[in-house]
């Protein structure tokens, strides 16, 4: 699974299902064994759980990288390589 940004020891990945697309643009964000997916046509956590505080920038990130995400999501969808995002400071 390509890794697009790290923050604040925050791993964010995005990658495609082999064999079917997915139908709902996300993300996947890992903190300390910890993981949960973030939908982001419209910003929101659709599994997993992070801690409060992560949970925040990792949905700040997010909407500051909106567009960014995107990209990444239809080069995916296209059989490209994702790239990076610029991490939360």
């Amino acid at each position: 699974m390509p890794e697009i940004s790290r923050f604040y020891g925050i791993v964010i990945r995005m990658f495609v299902e082999t064999g079917a697309p997915h139908h709902r643009p996300h993300f996947h964000a890992y903190y300390q064994g910890r993981a949960a997916i973030y939908a982001f046509d419209e910003l929101a956590r659709i599994a997993g759980l992070l801690p409060v505080q992560q949970e925040r920038l990792v949905l700040a990130w997010a909407e500051i990288h909106h567009g960014e995400l995107l990209k990444c999501w239809l080069a995916l969808q296209g059989g490209k390589a994702p790239s990076r995002i610029e991490p939360l400071r």
